[in-house]
């Protein structure tokens, strides 16, 4: 520690910034101190009356560390990196997990530079995981390939926290080669493994996997955490579990849990925000609030080994927020390194992107029909099932046609012509579509309509950019630009989320289940890890017995 520090700390030289004035919510000593916070370089030297360059009375406010999101995707979003670190710096967020693996699956090394590059023009502090799994399976059919030798070379290049969500499992239990060589590269590996259990769950962290952020109910998480992996509670768009999950949470296992959105739109970002809306749900709920900031900010960076990071205590990282109330719905000031990032709910740095030309006219797909997307009604054949606020679908077998829809998951990275096509419940699309080139996680297009007309047409209507259009009357009525790999917009948070909002009331014109928690699910109807039975290019594909039927 520099010399400069230690005497600031000890009061014979002046502090940078002194917060005076605050209760600070101290998550090690778990209590809540009255009194005033010193920041020296980017330092905090400690709780005290410090006297400073800058002094700022913040009048009773709360001072909580930065927000920790502990495992995420920035291209759900839609945002780029930079334009996500303006959304989110604001509702308290200074660090941030990133697994890239949607880029990844469309552009490889192309996209993981991207974002790379994109993000170190602003004060977010990003650590981004190397994807393990592009494409998730061996029967997905994405734009490239990171194989175990790749995963290697890749790890030494640049620089990743660690390896991303293994969701692979299968190839993990069976002792796959290729899988061996990746689990090999990295010391710190992400899990992904919904609904395993017993000792096939034993086998999966006994290959180094760490944390799960995949859990849906109390007893997941219960076992799993006993078995050895934090759990990541997840409140997303499209999967909300976070009212289930803190069921699990006492004094005594605290320590092994964290909070993550994984999936998140803009919109929700910028309503509600990402972590901010975790605390805020879980002390509605009832939760000790000196908990739930330890799970917010704290925890996290004991799990991913970020050094002095995560509570107000002298000699850790300045990322600190100030709050007028302790659910942090109204933040006034966030800090990162001991620089002011936002004030009163507005960033205070501009986006510098990156060139994005090398990850953009990303679509390859030509003789849409309507004829190449419809299907007949079969009783004897399963329907993909859906449910509200689960990504995980039921097969099921309907007497008649009625309610259900058309969906189809078309190849878009290599022209191969390859469409996957099955009837859907849970939608009621009428006279029209909704088509996309967000699916996990290879991003093949998928598409859903009342019929193939429309269909081909929303299809058609993504052009060689990709995004979302929607389709009535065989007419593009909303579409929401996506030109970076088809996942990303260039525009800024809040016109993406205009944008998307009138997509999504578009969608709902032809559905009365048309809302942004439905077009989240569409885009991961084609993820061949979520149980119980997805739709992928080559058709219908059973999660249970990783295959396709």
């Amino acid at each position: 520690m520099p010399k400069e520090i230690i005497k600031a700390a000890l009061g014979s030289e002046k502090a940078d910034i002194a917060l005076k004035n605050g209760k600070i919510i101290d998550v090690l000593g778990h209590r809540i101190v009255e009194g005033s916070v010193g920041i020296k370089d980017g330092v905090i030297l400690g709780i005290g009356d410090y006297e400073a360059e800058e002094e700022v009375d913040v009048k009773g406010a709360y001072i909580a560390p930065g927000f920790v999101d502990s495992h995420l995707h920035i291209e759900s979003s839609m945002l780029t990196p930079s334009v996500y670190a303006r959304a989110v710096m604001p509702k308290g967020v200074t660090t941030i997990i990133a697994d890239p693996h949607e880029i990844a699956n469309v552009c490889g090394e192309k996209g993981l530079e991207f974002m790379l590059e994109d993000s170190k023009a602003t004060p977010l502090e990003v650590h981004f995981m190397l994807p393990s799994c592009v494409p998730a399976t061996p029967f997905d059919h994405n734009g490239c390939v990171i194989d175990g030798e790749l995963t290697k070379r890749l790890y030494e290049k640049y620089d990743f926290l660690g390896l991303g969500e293994m969701m692979n499992y299968p190839g993990v239990l069976a002792c796959d080669g290729d899988v061996m060589k990746k689990l090999k590269a990295a010391e710190r590996i992400d899990g992904h493994c919904p609904g395993l259990t017993g000792r096939e769950l034993n086998a999966y962290i006994c290959a180094g996997i760490s944390n799960d952020h995949e859990c849906t109910s109390y007893e997941e998480a219960l076992e799993k955490l006993s078995a050895g992996l934090d759990i990541f509670i997840r409140e997303g768009t499209g999967s909300k579990n976070l009212e289930e999950l803190m069921k699990a949470v006492d004094p005594y296992n605290m320590r092994h849990f964290a909070f993550c959105t994984d999936d998140k739109e803009s919109g929700e970002i910028l309503s509600e925000g990402t972590i901010s809306h975790c605390i805020d749900k879980a002390i509605a709920l009832g939760y000790d609030p000196l908990d739930v900031y330890t799970i917010a900010c704290y925890n996290p960076c004991v799990s991913f080994g970020l050094g002095r990071k995560g509570a107000i205590a002298s000699g850790y990282e300045a990322d600190i927020v100030v709050t007028r109330d302790i659910n942090a719905t109204d933040i006034e000031r966030v800090y990162k390194k001991g620089r002011l990032a936002a004030l009163d709910g507005k960033p205070l740095f501009e986006r510098i992107k990156a060139d994005s030309s090398q990850v953009e006219n990303t679509v390859n797909v030509s003789g849409i029909t309507p004829e190449s997307l419809e299907i007949s009604f079969d009783k004897s054949k399963p329907v993909i099932a859906f449910k509200g606020g689960s990504l995980v679908t039921e097969a099921e077998y309907c007497e008649s046609a009625e309610g259900l829809s058309l969906c189809a998951n078309i190849e878009r990275h290599h022209g191969t012509g390859n469409i996957g096509r099955c009837l859907i419940k849970g939608f009621s699309i009428a006279n029209g579509a909704v088509a996309q080139t967000i699916g996990h996680d290879s991003h093949n297009i998928s598409v859903l309509g009342s019929d193939g007309e429309n269909m081909a047409a929303a299809v058609n209507a993504l052009g060689k950019q990709g995004g979302i259009a929607v389709v009535r009357d065989k007419k593009v009525i909303a579409f929401t630009e996506l030109p970076v790999g088809g996942l990303m917009s260039l525009k800024s948070a809040e016109e993406t989320a205009e944008e998307y909002e009138k997509t999504v009331e578009a969608v709902s014109t032809l559905s009365p289940h048309g809302s942004s928690e439905a077009l989240m699910i569409l885009s991961f109807v084609s993820l061949l890890v979520i149980p119980h039975l997805k739709l992928g290019d080559k058709g219908l594909f059973d999660v249970d017995r990783f295959c396709y039927i």
